[in-house]
């Protein structure tokens, strides 16, 4: 807030504490540089390190120069502004100090990131390489390959276990199994094993998900006090290597941990998938036999409430099969029964669960 007379924390930061904290590390940022102005601490600054909240505060107090200095050159109605394109915003969000490489397959979006980061963090210039092969970058280090393992419900563990997650309105579930892993001495070592190296693969699954919200982590029931703490202990020591604030309680009796992972935004599935258009994002269909009962039923209602001499059935190619095989018998009685002719029809654009009864 270049013309504000003070800084801020966001109300949704409850922590007195941290709102101290938050406070003193503008106000310390303020007096050294001698911003003017003031900051407001969003709630995606609660917990975050100091030296990444001075990064932060440079990047905009240097954008606000660029635009001041930008704004004096310009000419009426010309453009002074506007919102980074994603490759930059994806440089200035996501770049942290351990990367070795980034790497761009376009020399203009190359050029545009070398000039930003020249500007605004003169620091990882040497890091931005430009990629000039003819194989696809994202094949080089398998990037599709690893999308379609996070939007997987299944995960494999190298142990031959395996994770499960599912994703609700309200939660989060991940399901810890053994599978067909059965390499330890006994029953309780080969479970702890496998929740050992599942508490490594969830924590990083969390990051690439994306998963925020509650998550409910079924583990493999130990008996062992000292193996749910270590555990316990791998999943928290894991899950420091995430940007986002998690909390996590103790493995209850039943082998169940409990934890929240802030929201930051939409979730990879969420973001790069849609409902089913055929289930509705249930991930189910009713059977082809349930779908014939359905029928049934739903003749009879109409027989009962029109007076009706023959009936057509329209319905998805398996359903239809059903109805002239197994269903054969059911059908010819039905006929007999309520005094009408029941025509069937299969409709290839039709669904496993869409039907219609049309009166003739």
């Amino acid at each position: 807030m270049p013309y504000a007379g003070n800084s801020g924390v966001s109300q949704r930061i409850d922590s007195e504490s941290e709102r101290v904290r938050l406070r003193a590390c503008i106000e310390a940022y303020q007096q050294k540089h001698q911003v003017p102005g003031g900051f407001i601490a969003r709630t995606a600054a609660e917990c975050v390190e100091e030296v990444i909240l001075y990064s932060d505060m440079t990047f905009l107090h240097k954008l606000w120069e660029s635009i001041l200095d930008k704004s004096k050159k310009a000419k009426v109605k010309s453009l002074i502004h506007e919102d980074l394109p994603l490759s930059i915003r994806t440089l200035r969000d996501l770049y942290k100090d351990g990367i070795e490489k980034i790497r761009v397959d376009s020399k203009e979006t190359f050029l545009k990131l070398v000039e930003f980061a020249e500007t605004f963090v003169p620091e990882i210039v040497s890091v931005i390489e430009h990629y000039s092969g003819e194989r696809p970058v994202f094949d080089i280090y398998n990037v599709e390959d690893e999308i379609s393992k996070a939007l997987d419900r299944k995960v494999k563990l190298k142990s031959g276990g395996h994770l499960v997650f599912d994703q609700t309105e309200s939660m989060t579930t991940v399901d810890v199994n053994t599978g067909g892993y059965v390499g330890g001495r006994n029953l309780e070592e080969t479970i702890f094993k496998t929740n050992l190296e599942a508490a490594q693969t969830i924590s990083r699954q969390l990051r690439l998900r994306n998963l925020g919200g509650i998550i409910i982590i079924d583990f493999i029931d130990m008996q062992s006090d000292e193996h749910k703490k270590q555990v316990l202990a791998a999943l928290q020591r894991n899950l420091e290597k995430d940007h986002a604030k998690t909390k996590i309680t103790e493995v209850s009796a039943l082998g169940l941990v409990e934890m929240t992972r802030k929201r930051t935004r939409e979730s990879l599935e969420h973001i790069l998938c849609e409902p089913c258009s055929t289930c509705g994002g249930r991930g189910v269909l009713k059977t082809a036999e349930s779908i014939c009962l359905e029928i049934f039923r739903e003749i009879i209602r109409v027989v009962r409430q029109y007076s009706v001499q023959q009936i057509l059935v329209l319905a998805s190619e398996q359903v239809v099969e059903m109805l002239l095989d197994e269903e054969a018998d059911m059908l010819a009685e039905l006929e007999v029964f309520l005094k009408v002719a029941i025509k069937i029809r299969a409709e290839a654009e039709y669904n496993q669960e869409h039907y219609d009864v049309v009166l003739l």
